[in-house]
Parts: structure tokens; sequence; C-alpha cells
């Protein structure tokens, strides 16, 4: 079975129209590529990409090797497809789960090295002042982000950028619950700590954010 990298293969001979597959369940879809289906694997990858991809860079601090590890981690749910065993657990749960594992491999081989450099907001196109000011933001929470221990930093991207839930959280990063809350509320205390000296700097004062 061909395997997808990236999305750069062959248009598949789709068994239902396109569009009717944004409607489709993940576990349904891996199911539906582990039986052949390539149109199944392109709408899964055009779905999870950009989320695996967001939440690596926000624990590499790396775009390029962020799309790296989410091709690693996608090329290996293409293999696992055909012995997916359907409502033992969530697709996106088993994905940042691998995700993490990469991301935790790679950040041990590097450590010492310096601050990567945040890509740029996307154009919007808003006022120079008004990027400028994302910038400082984004950047402030990267920075407050990095100061995190390793665990705090992956539970608190999960719960909070992420929008996982406590239980998803607690499969992905193979621990209880009430560690995933512990570890969630000591990143929050830790990250307002941290931001507390710079809200006014960054606008939070003025904007009520």
């Amino acid at each position: 079975m061909d395997l997808p990298l990236r999305l750069r293969y062959a248009e598949p001979v789709m068994t239902m129209p396109f569009d009717a597959l944004n409607d489709v369940s993940d576990e349904a879809l891996l199911v539906a590529f582990g039986n052949g289906d390539r149109a199944a694997a392109r709408a899964l990858t055009l779905r999870l990409t950009p989320r695996v991809v967001g939440y690596a860079a926000r624990l590499l601090k790396d775009r390029e090797e962020a799309e790296d590890v989410a091709q690693d981690a996608m090329l290996r749910l293409w293999k696992i497809a055909p012995e997916w065993r359907q409502g033992e657990a969530q697709v996106t749960t088993w994905l940042y789960r691998v995700v993490t594992n990469l991301c935790t491999d790679r950040l041990r081989k590097r450590r010492g090295k310096g601050l990567d450099e945040i890509a740029e907001p996307e154009d919007g196109r808003p006022s120079q002042d008004a990027v400028l000011m994302q910038r400082q933001r984004v950047d402030a929470l990267q920075m407050a982000l990095d100061s995190l221990p390793e665990r705090q930093r992956e539970a608190v991207v999960l719960r909070h950028i992420e929008g996982l839930g406590n239980p998803e959280i607690a499969e992905v990063l193979e621990i209880s619950v009430e560690a995933v809350e512990s570890l969630t509320a000591r990143g929050k205390r830790a990250l307002a700590a941290a931001l507390a000296s710079q809200r006014e700097i960054l606008g939070f004062e003025n904007d009520g954010s």
C-alpha cells in the first residue's frame, strides 16, 4: 500500500465526493485508508497536519523541525492504519502522543541551543503597530512557555492552545488526570507570573485581554 508523504502523491480515485469526507470522523477516515481509500488519507492529512505542526512548533520553537515531526508522525499513522482497533483511542490522542514523544527526543538532542526565531504573523493585513504588538505578545508567550519545565509546557499547550480535555491529555502524556490538573495549574501560575510585569507593555491592560 502506498503511503502519503506530506501531500505530494497522485490524486486518488475517490469512491465518494471529496467534500463529503469533511463530515466523516477521524477514525472512520483512518479505517477507510487502512482499507485502501487514499481519498480518506488526503482528507485526514488536510485536517490533522496543521494541528500537529502547530503543536510541535510550540514545543520545538522551530517551524521547519515541526513540519518534519508532523510528517514523521503522519507517516507512522498511515503505517498502523490497517491494524487500527476502533474504539480503543481517539486518532488525535494517538497522534499527539507520537508528536510529543518525537519532540521530546529532538529537544533532548539539542539541549543548550539558543531561542529560535518565531515566524512572523501571517498577513491580514493589520496596521504596523498591531503587527508589532501581536509579534511582541507571541514572543512573550513563547518565551514564557519556554521557561516552563518540559512536562508543564506540554500540558499547558495541549490544554489551553490545542484545546484538549484533561482525560485526553492524560492519555497523550500517559499520566493520570490528577497529574494533568496539577501540571496545568502550576503551568498557568508560572505563565501568569512570567507575564505579569509585561501586561501593560503588551497592551493587555488597555484591551481587556
